[in-house]
């Protein structure tokens, strides 16, 4: 029998992801069993099974394919040259963001995610281990902007990366739950925010 080409299999696996991704964004992470996922990719039941054995596995994978892209992405933000603004940071990060909050994008299942998570240990480490990594490119731009005299050289990287990270799904849980705010008038925000006030 002639082997199956690498494109076929790609295709597939992608098949099955955007029907997961349509089954989790309809009715719900706990909501949708893999029998929904197998009808919804219009496969058998074997075809699904070989590539995930569980609705975990699936949510793990379409979580990791918008992660890869956000990973350079930040990683990108972290290494300009010259370096950007911590504001700069942020508005390109939530650039990034709005690309993923439509019906296409992934991050209206993160908040799904981030509920299983409290029961799965193995889907929280991977929460755990993936929000870290994104993480340290904000902390890398914070070190970059107190060398480059933006904050005070006794700013600590690690505190003011961990709060600019915050900013984005801070963000983009309001987009979320509510319709609002945009990105301009959340960054208008943020900017009066990060501006010292004069002293009288």
């Amino acid at each position: 029998m002639p082997r199956v080409s690498e494109q076929h299999l790609a295709a597939r696996r992608q098949q099955i992801l955007d029907a997961a991704r349509r089954c989790f964004v309809r009715d719900g992470f706990h909501n949708t069993s893999m029998q929904d996922v197998i009808k919804e990719a219009g496969l058998s039941v074997g075809a699904v099974y070989r590539y995930f054995p569980s609705k975990n596995d699936l949510i793990t994978a379409i979580a990791q394919a918008v992660i890869g892209t956000a990973d350079a992405t930040f990683a990108d933000l972290a290494t300009a040259d010259p370096p950007l603004p911590l504001t700069g940071v942020l508005e390109r990060a939530l650039t990034f963001v709005d690309t993923q909050l439509g019906p296409d994008g992934v991050l209206p299942l993160a908040l799904q995610v981030w509920s299983e998570a409290q029961r799965d240990p193995v889907l929280a480490e991977f929460v755990r281990s993936t929000y870290t990594r994104l993480r340290g490119h904000f902390v890398a731009a914070a070190a970059r902007a107190r060398d480059a005299g933006e904050l005070p050289a006794d700013a600590d990287p690690e505190a003011v990366g961990a709060a600019l990270f915050g900013l984005v799904p801070g963000y983009f849980t309001q987009r979320i739950l509510t319709g609002s705010p945009d990105r301009a008038t959340y960054l208008t925000g943020v900017t009066a925010l990060l501006q010292p006030t004069p002293h009288p």
